[in-house]
């Protein structure tokens, strides 16, 4: 079930009219702890659970959330070891919790940062999960585990063999093969979602800074750009973790997930001001002049980001769990570029 509205604002208030306090479903419904509550994608999640009550969710933030009185909320921070949530009667963890990726990383050895946050947290609350006899714990990964980049018309998959090329993405494959080691000697299953890029309302980071570009009509050098990039709107994505909390198939699986179209960075910006009701202005640079420019700022990454293809292959999704993605990206855009405008009006 997708609510209707502009996005996370609309999940607030609708909880808050109906006097959705989760008190109707936690005698029946299966509980779910959720970390990284406080967070874009674990607040997203803990508003569609009480919307739907199909499991009555904990949320588990380091701080005060927006959930605080809407359900249980327990503090919880991957960097302390003693700051572990009580797990039992729990059914299941969501993990979102994590380090993650920054754009100018401070850190004089930023995969010791990594592993200490998305590695040994991640076990540590896994191996509390297994002695709590919680049946399943389901890891937000990142497509970075499978590499940066794809070939046109060749995206990753779900079990091609991981490249990951930067500290946040080894510290994540090294979290999944830790949470496998523990599944096959604990039996909790375990289950794997690697997101590309996430967006939707409240999206923050590059997504953001792309609407105000649009919104303000700054000409950007990217009207000739011809790669291809996955996608996924967060309501796909927590439909997904929504899926695979009970689906007896999805056990022990390791998923990727989309909206199921790509675009190019171009055809991007262009939706992107469709939704927003403004022109994209976009000047048709050749991609060599914009490759060029950004190794002369050492910004290499960037250009690889907004020029090359990243492609990623959900059919595992619908083959092993009958899933698709049931927002469709225009939609998507729509309800993210309201929320932007909805927030410069406030």
């Amino acid at each position: 079930m997708q609510a209707p509205g502009a996005g996370q604002d609309f999940f607030l208030f609708y909880l808050l009219v109906h006097r959705i306090d989760g008190k109707q479903s936690s005698m029946t419904a299966p509980k779910v702890l959720v970390t990284g509550a406080g967070g874009f994608v674990g607040e997203a999640l803990v508003f569609r659970m009480l919307v739907d009550k199909q499991f009555a969710p904990i949320a588990a933030a380091r701080s005060l959330t927006r959930l605080q009185g809407l359900c249980p909320v327990v503090p919880f921070d991957l960097n302390d070891p003693e700051a572990l949530p009580e797990l039992k009667e729990v059914s299941a963890v969501v993990h979102a919790a994590a380090r993650v990726h920054v754009m100018n990383e401070i850190a004089s050895d930023a995969l010791a940062e990594f592993r200490k946050v998305n590695v040994e947290g991640t076990l540590r609350l896994a191996k509390r999960a297994a002695e709590s006899g919680v049946k399943r714990f389901i890891f937000i990964s990142s497509i970075k585990v499978n590499g940066e980049s794809t070939q046109p018309g060749k995206p990753f998959k779900a079990d091609d063999t991981p490249a990951p090329a930067d500290p946040y993405g080894v510290s994540k494959h090294e979290a999944e093969q830790g949470l496998r080691k523990l599944a096959r000697e604990t039996g909790m299953e375990v289950v794997i979602i690697r997101p590309p890029l996430i967006y939707g309302a409240g999206v923050k980071a590059n997504f953001l800074s792309m609407l105000r570009w649009l919104n303000k009509g700054i000409p950007l050098p990217l009207g000739a750009v011809r790669n291809q990039r996955s996608l996924v709107a967060i309501g796909n994505l927590v439909d997904l973790v929504i899926t695979c909390i009970d689906h007896p198939a999805a056990a022990n699986q390791t998923f990727l997930v989309s909206d199921g179209q790509d675009l190019s960075t171009t055809e991007i910006l262009r939706r992107l001001g469709n939704a927003l009701g403004t022109k994209a202005w976009l000047l048709p640079l050749p991609k060599w002049l914009l490759v060029m420019a950004a190794s002369a700022l050492r910004k290499q990454s960037v250009a690889q980001r907004i020029c090359g293809s990243l492609q990623v292959d959900i059919s595992k999704n619908r083959e092993l769990l009958g899933w698709t993605p049931p927002i469709n990206m225009d939609e998507a855009m729509r309800q993210t570029a309201g929320h932007y405008l909805d927030a410069q009006t406030k």
